[in-house]
């Protein structure tokens, strides 16, 4: 639906009703499945059926016609390889067993309740609720306004990029054939096994060298990455694949011949993707001059220079291709969107963004759109006048900032205005973009903690207050200001509030206590929210006091919601009731510009699901320590809250994406809160949020002007300052799907599918959303046989080369916690797991999807690089190694059995393996070579993520090897997922019934 409203997330066991409007394809329950992007459940896709509708089984062996081998395309077989020019690939048999279908619904149903205070009391500590910045006025006409207007674009621009087209064929073995099993996306396909896939030289490459990308002086080729070799010491004896291997169901073994096992080595790998990606493109240049050009990949290390389109770190789209009609895109399937990190941390070797000040007139605006002044924008008349690129529309250019064209049309002062060169720069925001048109007040940090008897007997409240003396003198602030201008104030709560008087001129804080939480207000103003540096030893004096003010505490009852209301309360100016309702409550700190940020320390069930709607719809992180132990758990915890502090934040933020005409943005997701269709209002938006976007075609588009979009989020600076920070890119536009399939980009269509599937489960039955996902995936590989690649058998699966691994990261998301329909999962567990998600940019879910596992036991200490990663199957352990294993979230150090003793001397200062203890959560200090690299190797990993992970040690054949099993993501998951070859088996049978 395209305005997200606050909705109770219902408990992920039990079916809901179908929540009308949701475009992102997930019908309802009762209907065929169609994933509806675009137009209705008739439509055809190039005369396969629909999901829903009857389908004839097809031998494997059978051909289908289709269309000519495209340039740049090779096929693969398993034995003897062959060119497409060459003779006929060897084919192998490949029967297949009967369908199995296992259930995808969790049995049963929990009806979730809203937390009482009871529940809250004796399970979470919230911490660090950042009530940030005083905006409370409403925006003035005008502000940010539609787009979408008459056509026609200017032509100045190039077509689309010519990249070759290549594709993975994988070919079946000849033999005796089992027709295929009744379509049933719930249950895996149970084919017994798969085609495989040989080397040739390494990974095939997306296409020519990219002129764009250039080698800086001094730099070596790539970033130091090593290829991946083809095994690490001796390999483990992996399970055998069982079949059906697919989701919950299916049994163990199927009766009949032994099957030959599937080389792993055999089919698409992440891996070898990631590196060879980093092999052509890493250490590089990627200048962004170039319309619809492909980006490196997230995992790829490079330096980005912005020459008019945005870069990469801030806008991410699913194809730089769009098909220039609805038709094209019903017929692929593919999702047209684009996710955007408009805050996202820029290294310190790129130029930050510039800042334009128009004084009193404030930025350049088309009339018609009101899109803002940019790169795109057309100069004709002598410079006069301009053309909007996205509506057309001819504006008059104001007398303060006319410029004389030179010989090609183009301003002289082109390269002296960052609005007419780059593709993100931001504005000085006048007072007509001010709630009320006045100046917005700077921020402020509300710290509310929770002292009750747990918290106080457990020792948390003092390491927070311990903590907050040091990380006050770090508030964020602007480059060129000397102290931060952020306020602070202090609240602590069990089961009333407590709040205190801090200004600078009292020799004590004083306390204030508010008892009726049922009426909850601000017992004073002046004195609450202060400047720390003034008040500097007055709340180092409170911070002092409070463990020993509650040291003798026996109150174990604690609130939630009040203290939420009462922060707010303290940022605004007018006092209203407040409802005893989440929902409500999110959506007044959204009005009132009050972010939450929430650190939970829960032993028991919470109802995150509820209290969760607070953070993610203000814009706010969620942070959880289950169990927390203050002696394992504390350097995570302080980690997380020092980062969450310090990181960069725009406040009271609205953000409106613009596009040219032809198409337009109708489903965001994130965490956002949409009182209407256009505008994504966050109370803050901080460097690791992105809001996925989604479009839709309204006309065609035209190939020479192309497809363009623009993202403008006001907001507050943490100096107070009102700015727009400006985003723009220009996609490709194209008749040929060919053209869409080779501009794709798996890890943002990931992106993509995860947030819409997360959206729709809190409107439909699981198993409907996972059987739509499974289905896409199908679609979008069937018709890219079907319109682009060669002729060739049925049995032969064929992938685009921009889509390769497609299959892999979609198995994993259908296995994560969210979508895995077990009743042994805690339903905590997955509203935590589906709140973090829908937030997070394009990288943070590529490493939560796919997890990077390290092999750290043959390192080279003379050398600054981390290893190169190795896939998430257990057949790449080796009883002689040690491996890490991180997904943004979690980290592991696993240990084999016969791991190297002098590794584990350097490590852990124990002499062997029996002697290494798997409590500890933190490696210890050696100054030896193997402790300096894996840590160095460990803070690399942390360092680029926004959670602190806490390191697991696990011992080979010891209990936690269960945990860190489930994120060996090519592998059968214990809670019935299945493999990476058993899903491309399923996969390949949904294609060939719709290519029937």
């Amino acid at each position: 639906m395209s305005q997200q409203g606050y909705v109770t997330a219902p408990p992920y066991s039990q079916s809901q009703p179908r929540m009308g409007g949701f475009s992102a394809g997930f019908g309802p329950p009762n209907s065929s499945l169609h994933y509806g992007h675009y137009g209705d459940p008739n439509s055809s896709h190039a005369a396969a059926p629909q999901p829903g509708m009857s389908k004839s089984t097809v031998p494997l062996g059978s051909s289908t016609p289709l269309g000519p081998l495209p340039p740049g395309t090779h096929q693969v077989s398993q034995n003897n390889f062959q060119s497409a020019a060459g003779q006929q690939p060897h084919r192998f048999p490949s029967p297949l067993p009967p369908n199995n279908t296992g259930p995808s619904c969790p049995p049963g149903s929990h009806q979730s309740q809203p937390a009482s205070p009871n529940a809250v009391s004796t399970s979470c500590t919230q911490l660090a609720n950042q009530l940030n910045s005083m905006q409370i006025n409403s925006y003035g006409p005008g502000a940010i306004q539609s787009s979408h207007t008459s056509s026609g674009h200017p032509a100045s621009f190039q077509g689309p990029q010519q990249l070759p087209l290549t594709q993975h064929q994988m070919t079946l073995q000849p033999g005796p054939q089992i027709p295929p099993p009744a379509n049933n996306f719930s249950g895996l396909c149970a084919q017994s096994s798969l085609p495989s896939m040989a080397r040739q030289d390494g990974v095939p490459g997306s296409g020519l060298p990219n002129p764009n990308l250039q080698q800086l002086p001094g730099q070596t080729p790539g970033p130091g990455y090593h290829p991946q070799q083809a095994n690490y010491g001796p390999q483990m004896a992996g399970s055998q694949l069982s079949y059906p291997g697919a989701f919950p169901g299916g049994p163990a073994q199927l009766s009949g011949p032994p099957q030959k096992k599937l080389d792993p080595d055999s089919i698409p790998s992440p891996i070898q993707v990631i590196e060879s990606d980093k092999a052509s493109r890493g250490g590089q240049m990627y200048a962004t001059n170039t319309r619809g050009q492909v980006p490196p990949l997230v995992t790829t290390d490079c330096f980005i220079q912005d020459q008019g389109h945005a870069s990469p770190r801030y806008i991410r789209c699913t194809t730089y291709c769009f098909p220039s009609s609805s038709d094209m895109a019903k017929q692929a399937r593919i999702p047209l969107a684009a996710v955007i990190q408009p805050f996202a941390i820029v290294p310190q070797n790129e130029t930050p963004l510039y800042v334009v000040n128009h004084g009193e007139t404030g930025p350049i605006r088309c009339n018609r759109c009101k899109a803002y002044m940019c790169p795109f924008m057309q100069f004709i008349e002598g410079g006069r006048r301009y053309q909007c690129g996205f509506c057309n529309c001819i504006n008059e250019v104001p007398p303060f900032f006319f410029q004389h064209l030179d010989h090609i049309g183009r301003r002289v002062d082109h390269y002296e205005r960052p609005e007419l060169s780059l593709g993100s720069y931001e504005y000085v925001a006048t007072l007509d973009y001010c709630r009320n048109n006045k100046p917005p007040n700077p921020p402020a940090y509300i710290f509310m903690i929770d002292v009750s008897y747990r918290n106080i007997n457990s020792g948390l409240v003092k390491l927070i207050c311990d903590e907050l003396k040091t990380l006050l003198d770090k508030l964020p602030r602007e480059e060129q200001e000397e102290s931060s201008a952020i306020r602070v104030g202090f609240v602590t709560y069990n089961k009333v509030l407590h709040f205190f008087n801090v200004k600078s001129n009292l020799a004590q804080p004083q306390m204030m206590v508010v008892s009726d939480v049922g009426e909850v207000f601000v017992p004073l103003l002046d004195g609450f929210l202060v400047n720390f540096q003034e008040s500097r030893s007055v709340v180092n004096n409170l911070l002092d006091q409070i463990p020993e003010m509650f040291a003798d505490t026996n109150e174990s009852e604690t609130i939630f919601a009040p203290v939420i209301q009462a922060g707010m309360e303290a940022l605004k100016t007018l006092f209203q009731p407040q409802v005893n309702c989440y929902e409500s409550l999110a959506r007044d700190c959204v009005a009132n510009g009050c972010c939450v940020n929430l650190f939970l320390f829960p032993n028991q069930y919470v109802d995150i699901a509820s209290l969760g709607l607070v953070t993610m719809y203000t814009g706010g992180t969620l942070y959880r320590y289950n169990n927390f132990q203050l002696n394992s758990d504390s350097p995570q915890f302080l980690t997380d809250l020092r980062r969450d502090i310090e990181k960069k934040t725009g406040f009271d933020a609205i953000m409106r994406v613009r596009t040219s005409t032809g198409f337009r943005a109708t489903d965001f997701f994130g965490a956002i809160y949409m009182n209407n269709t256009t505008d994504v209002e966050m109370a803050a938006v901080d460097c690791d949020k992105a809001v996925t976007v989604e479009f839709k075609h309204d006309d065609k588009l035209n190939e020479d002007s192309g497809a363009l979009i623009q993202c403008a989020v006001l907001y507050t600076s943490v100096s107070g300052q009102r700015r727009l920070r400006i985003h723009n890119i220009g996609l490709n536009c194209s008749t040929q799907l060919a053209d869409v399939y080779k501009t794709c980009e798996t890890d943002a269509l990931i992106n993509f599918f995860a947030k819409s599937a997360f959206k729709a489960i809190l409107s439909q039955p699981l198993k409907v959303v996972r059987d739509i996902l499974v289905s896409q995936t199908a679609h979008m590989l069937a018709c890219y046989r079907k319109n682009c690649a060669s002729p060739s058998a049925v049995s032969q699966l064929i992938l685009p080369d921009a889509m390769k691994v497609l299959p892999v990261y979609m198995n994993c998301l259908l296995k994560s916690t969210v979508l895995t329909g077990r009743p042994e999962i805690p339903t905590d567990e997955r509203a935590y797991h589906r709140q973090l998600v829908m937030s997070m940019g394009v990288a943070d879910t590529q490493l939560f999807f796919y997890p990077q596992l390290l092999p750290i036991h043959n390192l080279d200490l003379k050398s600054d690089a981390v290893p190169a990663a190795v896939r998430c199957s257990e057949e790449r352990l080796s009883e002689g190694g040690a491996f890490i294993l991180a997904n943004g979230l979690s980290m592991f150090l696993w240990l084999g059995v016969s791991t190297p003793p002098e590794l584990i001397q350097g490590l852990f200062n124990v002499p062997s393996f029996a002697h290494i203890s798997a409590e500890a959560t933190l490696l210890p200090d050696l100054a030896n070579p193997y402790s300096k690299k894996i840590k160095s190797i460990v803070e690399h990993i942390q360092n680029q993520k926004p959670y602190t992970m806490k390191l697991m040690i696990v011992k080979q054949r010891e209990q936690p090897e269960m945990l860190f099993r489930q994120f060996l993501v090519e592998d059968k998951s214990i809670h019935g997922g299945a493999s990476y070859v058993d899903f491309l088996c399923c996969v390949h049978k949904e294609i060939c019934q719709l290519l029937n």
